[in-house]
């Protein structure tokens, strides 16, 4: 087990969280929660806890959206051929059926195009758009890529073929001449919210075009992808991105459309209850795995699909595709495992870098985190495709891995991402100098606490603060994700209420109680099966850092805890 640092935020000022409570009619708990979320009045938790539509952003703050609009309504008038080209993600699949779908609601001439993962590689290209101009293609607006490809956009232009560019990535130096760039993050774009997915800027796009033609509410029909999709893509569930996610989450627990639905089914997920995070950990690995695997157009395929029946088939697709993208997952993390333990130097290197020319491509960067999460390390998995070493890289809490990177561009021949995660190509006999030089700059960089894994605490609480209503008002803090986490509680001198056991492949479930008192509580462990065999049934007192979710069986919803970690504190016999 690699031991975690508890870090208990700092405490809220008395006066302001007994004003908050007392204002809400809530408990201290929760309104020390709200604190921490800077929400401190009335009028700031009304929005927090009722985020409406109107309270979205103009689309035509954002850089480039006039011309955008122009570009695409008069494409649509001309009955231009428009091609939507996406990334192979769930964010960039999401974005491509969300714009065909809106772009076919105004009768355009549309198709989608998804770059293969294996054999294209990640973005636009240039042979890719070499295809499209031999369909005769007038228009090519990218959605969740297209910042960096500014050779790409001039060959298009070359070739007659206009470009919108549609993107949330972070951009280079020189941005690519389409006829609009859409990047709320790109230098000079005013636009008040930075955090958008790939398919919100796409859904802002066609918000705005929505309005121009006097449809204004159509867009609106695509919140259950823009929904999915940020969920997915893990972007801040703030401001903007917690107003769509919500009014996403809604409809697909109201009335889930059939390739959404058909996904449900093979996730054994019921219409109604379906969160943010099961999205997260249950929908998306399946749309995910048929971009690695193969080809990502069928999740495209799915989404847009009208028949339930011929849905089902699709999802059945994309369920055989992760059954075997999991094999294939587990065959390579035991690899590199046995790899790590015989061949890195853990007590030298700082970061975990792995090259095995077979390694199959689409598994190799959820590998990595999984290397990561055993020993939070910053990991790079590398694997050989086309005589060149291309991987994912992996990185661990406040370290800012792509920095990193850029300070190694005269070893690489491309890499793209963010700070905690990113994409990476090299010659293989750069390999040795790659990993010493990357190894060399974290040694610098990273403080001795940064290898040590932290939860951050939110509150400490008594099992018995945990009511009904307690329960029923955290829930609706949700969506939960980056920027508005699932609160993490502290309970001291906790005892279990019977014997636990393992179940699964190492997850610990027991119940517990506290202080003598009558509340029990079932409880989880992801991955806490240690434990199993150091506590003793009502002999040791443990201390115990956990979230509350709320489960169903047999139609009955109850509290479950969550645990994130465990201390044993004394035996008291």
């Amino acid at each position: 087990m690699v031991e975690k640092r508890w870090t208990l935020k700092e405490a809220q000022d008395e006066q302001t969280v007994l004003a908050l409570a007392d204002s809400l009619n809530i408990s201290n708990v929760l309104a020390t929660i709200l604190i921490l979320r800077n929400i401190t009045n009335f009028h700031e938790a009304k929005t927090y806890f009722r985020p409406e539509l109107d309270s979205l952003y103009d689309p035509f703050l954002m850089d480039g959206m006039q011309e955008a609009t122009n570009r695409v309504i008069t494409a649509i008038t001309n009955n231009e051929k428009i091609v939507v080209y996406g990334d192979y993600d769930v964010d960039g699949t999401s974005s491509a059926a969300l714009l065909y779908l809106f772009l076919k609601e105004l009768d355009a001439d549309v198709e989608v195009h998804i770059p293969n993962r294996l054999t294209d590689g990640y973005g636009l290209s240039i042979e890719a758009i070499d295809i499209l101009s031999e369909k005769k293609t007038d228009l090519i607006i990218t959605v969740d890529c297209g910042i960096t490809a500014v050779e790409e956009v001039a060959h298009a232009n070359s070739l007659g073929i206009d470009t919108i560019i549609s993107d949330h990535h972070k951009p280079k130096e020189v941005i690519p001449d389409a006829v609009a760039v859409l990047d709320p993050i790109k230098p000079g774009c005013n636009y008040p919210y930075k955090y958008l997915s790939g398919a919100g800027v796409a859904f802002k796009l066609a918000r705005a075009v929505s309005d121009r033609v006097g449809r204004k509410d159509v867009v609106l029909e695509y919140l259950d992808l823009v929904a999915i999709a940020a969920a997915a893509d893990i972007v801040p569930l703030t401001d903007e991105n917690r107003i769509l996610v919500k009014k996403g989450m809604e409809m697909i627990n109201k009335n889930p459309r059939p390739g959404i639905l058909a996904l449900m089914h093979k996730a054994k997920k019921e219409v109604g209850s379906l969160t943010a995070g099961q999205v997260v950990f249950t929908i998306a690995p399946r749309i995910n795995a048929v971009g690695r695997m193969g080809d990502a157009k069928r999740a495209v395929d799915l989404f847009v699909e009208e028949d339930m029946t011929e849905a089902e088939r699709i999802a059945q697709i994309l369920e055989d595709e992760n059954y075997k993208r999991r094999k294939i997952d587990e065959m390579t993390f035991s690899h590199a495992i046995s790899i790590i333990e015989e061949e890195i130097d853990l007590d030298n290197d700082v970061a975990i870098i792995v090259h095995v020319d077979e390694w199959h491509p689409g598994v190799i960067g959820i590998v990595a985190s999984r290397v990561v999460e055993k020993y939070f390390r910053p990991a790079i998995m590398l694997s050989t495709i086309d005589g060149v070493a291309k991987g994912s890289a992996r990185s661990i809490s406040g370290f800012n891995i792509y920095e990193t990177l850029q300070e190694c561009d005269d070893l690489l021949i491309q890499f793209g991402g963010h700070e905690a995660a990113a994409g990476v190509a090299l010659e293989i006999e750069n390999i040795s100098e790659f990993r010493k030089k990357f190894n060399t700059l974290l040694k610098e960089k990273m403080k001795e606490k940064n290898i040590v894994p932290e939860i951050k605490i939110d509150v400490k609480i008594s099992l018995s603060d945990i009511t009904p209503k307690f329960v029923r008002i955290l829930d609706q803090f949700a969506p939960f994700g980056p920027g508005n986490m699932r609160p993490v509680f502290l309970s001291e001198n906790v005892k279990l209420a019977n014997h636990p056991r393992i179940v699964g492949r190492n997850h610990l479930l027991t119940t517990l109680k506290q202080n003598g008192g009558d509340k029990v509580f079932d409880a989880i462990g992801f991955n806490l099966g240690y434990y199993s065999e150091v506590i003793a049934k009502d002999r040791d007192l443990i201390d115990i850092v956990f979230t509350i979710e709320k489960i169903t069986r047999n139609g009955v919803s109850y509290p479950q805890i969550r645990l994130k970690d465990i201390k044993v504190k004394e035996n008291v016999n």
